[in-house]
C-alpha cells in the first residue's frame, strides 16, 4: 500500500466507528411509550435500526440471507406444538438422509455449532463420561485435531472450544507423520487449496487418513448443497453447512451431514443434552425450518434463479455506464461457495475523483443504506462490485440510481498535499485503552517523517508494527495483531493537544474502544557512560 492509499484508507475507518455510536445513541432514545413492535417493513425502524440492501452476499454480519417462504411456513407450523427432541432429531435425520444421500444428518445452531458438535463427537465417541469432561481432556485419548495450514481460520474457534490441540501441516508428508492414536479428526476448509489436483486436496487427505480410520470434517459453510454430496464422495466423513446462506434456511441454523454413528454422537453433544454443547441450542422451529430449506433446495429451479440475478445486474450496468469512463464486467464464481454472478463497476479515480472504497463507504453510511464491495485493480482503476443473490425485487433499480448518482457528480481533483503536521509524535507513548467493560495499558513507540509515522504497538500480549499519519492536530494510526486463524486490526483516530492524544479505536467486527495516549517523560539525565576495560574486581 502506497502513501496515497494509506491516506484514504485511514480516512474512511473512523466513519464506520462513528456510525455504530450514532445508531446506538438513536436506539437508546426510545421511550416506554413508543409503539409496540408490529410485523412489517418498519419493525427494525421501530427500534431505531436502519435496514440495508444486501449487495454483498450471505454475510452473517448483515443477516445472512432471506428465508424462503417454505421455511417461514415450516417454522410457523412447528411453533404450535410440543415434541420430544430426540424423536424429532431422529425423524429429521432420516429425512435428511433421504433428501441428500448422506447416511444421516442433524440440524445445529449454525455452522460453527456443527463444527463444535462434530469435534466433540470425535473426541468423546458418544461416551457421555468423556463428553462431560470437555474441554478438560486430561486422561482422554483423542485430544488432537490435524488440519492443513490453509484451513486454519477464525471459525475454527468452534473446534478449539472443545479443548483439542490443533496440529498444522503443510504437506502430505507432514500429514502422514502428524496422524497418531491421539488424532480425533482431520479438519479441512473447503476451497481452492482443497480442490482436486492440489497437493493437499481432500482426496489426498482421505487416502492418507484411510488406514488410520480417522474421521475428516469439511467446512462448506457458504457453499451450494450438492446432491449427491461431492465432498462425501471425495472422502470426507462429515460436511458442515450454514443454514442461513445458500440454502436460505434459518439464519441461526446449520446442517451437519455424514456417517450415522458420528451424527448421533454429534447430536448427543448438542442441546438439549447437558454437556459442552448445551449452549448451542437449536429449537424445534429451526430444525423443521432447516429441513424445509433442504427440501426446497432439491426442487428449486436454480437456472431460473440465476437468470433473475443476471437481470438485476443488467439493470444496474445499463444505468451506471451512462457515466463517461465507467465500464462493467461480470465475474463468474469459480467454486461452490457464495456461488453467484458478480457485477464489477470500474473507472479511473483520476477522472471521477472518487475511489471505489469511498463509494462503498458513502452508500453504506447514508440512506438508503447499501452494502457493496470495493477494490482496486493493478492498472490503477478502482471499482465497486454488486452481488445479486440476496437482493429483493425492485432493489436493483434503487442500487442503480444510487451508484449512478454518486459517480455522475462533478468533483474537483483531490490534492495529494497534506496540511502541515501540528506536532512531532516521535517517542514513547503510554496508551490507556478503555473497552466496553475493562481497561488496558498499551505502549506506542513512534518515529515521524513529516506527515508520516512508523513504529510499533505493544498490546496486552504482543508487539506489532504500526503506521499512520498526522495532519494538523488529527492523528490516524493503524496496527494489526496477527495470529494463526485470527487477526485484530486497530485503527486509532484522535487529536493531539500538547503531550496527549485522545480519540477512538475502530476494531472492525470487535467494534470500538476509547483511548488516551500520553507522551512518556524521560528524566533527561545526561551522564558519561564508562565501559570497564576488563572483568570486575569486586561484585
Amino acid at each position: 500500500m502506497d502513501r496515497r492509499e494509506l491516506i484514504k484508507s485511514l480516512a474512511i475507518a473512523p466513519l464506520a466507528a462513528g456510525a455504530f455510536r450514532a445508531t446506538s445513541a438513536f436506539a437508546g432514545s426510545r421511550t416506554a411509550s413508543s409503539p409496540l413492535l408490529r410485523p412489517g417493513s418498519n419493525i427494525y425502524e421501530a427500534i431505531g435500526v436502519d435496514t440495508v440492501i444486501n449487495c454483498r452476499g450471505t454475510f452473517t454480519i448483515i443477516g445472512g440471507s432471506i428465508e424462503r417462504p417454505q421455511v417461514l411456513e415450516a417454522i410457523h407450523a412447528a411453533s404450535g406444538n410440543f415434541v420430544q427432541y430426540d424423536e424429532l432429531a431422529h425423524g429429521v435425520g432420516q429425512r435428511l438422509a433421504e433428501l441428500t444421500g448422506a447416511e444421516w444428518g442433524i440440524v445445529t445452531a449454525g455452522c460453527a455449532a456443527a463444527l463444535k458438535h462434530a469435534t466433540a463427537a470425535c473426541v468423546a465417541g458418544g461416551n457421555p463420561e468423556r463428553l462431560i469432561r470437555i474441554p478438560d481432556l486430561t486422561g482422554l485419548e483423542k485430544t488432537e485435531v490435524v488440519s492443513p495450514r490453509y484451513s486454519r481460520m477464525v471459525y475454527d474457534h468452534a473446534i478449539r472450544n472443545v479443548g483439542v490441540r490443533m496440529v498444522d501441516v503443510e504437506t502430505a508428508e507432514e500429514l502422514g507423520k502428524a496422524l497418531s492414536s491421539r488424532t480425533a479428526m482431520i479438519f479441512v476448509n473447503s476451497g481452492r487449496d482443497s480442490a482436486t489436483g492440489e497437493p493437499l486436496s481432500l482426496e489426498v487427505i482421505a487416502e492418507i487418513a484411510k488406514p488410520y480410520n480417522i474421521p475428516i470434517l469439511l467446512d462448506a459453510a457458504a457453499e451450494d448443497l450438492t446432491i449427491p454430496n461431492v465432498h462425501l464422495a471425495k472422502g470426507a466423513t462429515m460436511v458442515a453447512y450454514s443454514g442461513g446462506k445458500a440454502m436460505r434456511g434459518p439464519q441461526c441454523a446449520g446442517l451437519l451431514l455424514g456417517e450415522k454413528g458420528l451424527m448421533l454422537s454429534a447430536w448427543q453433544a448438542s442441546s438439549p443434552h447437558h454437556g459442552p454443547g448445551r449452549d448451542n441450542k437449536v429449537g424445534k422451529e429451526e430444525m423443521l425450518g432447516m429441513l424445509a430449506a433442504v427440501e426446497a433446495w432439491t426442487t428449486q429451479d436454480h437456472d431460473a434463479e440465476w437468470k433473475a440475478w443476471e437481470r438485476r445486474l443488467d439493470t444496474i450496468a445499463e444505468q451506471v455506464t451512462r457515466v463517461d469512463g465507467v465500464s462493467t464486467s461480470i465475474r463468474e464464481p469459480s467454486g461452490l461457495s457464495n456461488r453467484a454472478p458478480r457485477l464489477i463497476i470500474s473507472w479511473d479515480p483520476g477522472n471521477l475523483h472518487i475511489t471505489g472504497a469511498e463509494v462503498a463507504e458513502e452508500v453504506a453510511r447514508t440512506k438508503p443504506r447499501i452494502a457493496i464491495g470495493s477494490g482496486r485493480d493493478r492498472d490503477g482503476m478502482t471499482s465497486v462490485d454488486v452481488t445479486p443473490s440476496q437482493m429483493q425485487p425492485g432493489e436493483d433499480r434503487i442500487v442503480a440510481d444510487r451508484i449512478y448518482g454518486i459517480l455522475s457528480q462533478e468533483r474537483r481533483p483531490k490534492s495529494d498535499e497534506l496540511g502541515r503536521p501540528g506536532a512531532d509524535l516521535g517517542g514513547r507513548w503510554t496508551v490507556q485503552m478503555e473497552f466496553f467493560s475493562s481497561r488496558a495499558t498499551h505502549v506506542l513507540f513512534l518515529e515521524q517523517d513529516g506527515n508520516w509515522i512508523e513504529g510499533s504497538h505493544q498490546g496486552d500480549f504482543s508487539v506489532r508494527e504500526m503506521a499512520g499519519m498526522i495532519e494538523g492536530d488529527e492523528v490516524k494510526l493503524r496496527s494489526t495483531d496477527r495470529h494463526t486463524a485470527d487477526r485484530i486490526t486497530s485503527n486509532f483516530h484522535g487529536k493531539i493537544s500538547g503531550d496527549t492524544i485522545t480519540g477512538t479505536v475502530y476494531m472492525g467486527e470487535y467494534l470500538t474502544a476509547q483511548f488516551q495516549a500520553t507522551r512518556h517523560p524521560y528524566e533527561g539525565r545526561r551522564r558519561p557512560v564508562v565501559i570497564p576495560g576488563g572483568p570486575p574486581m569486586a561484585t
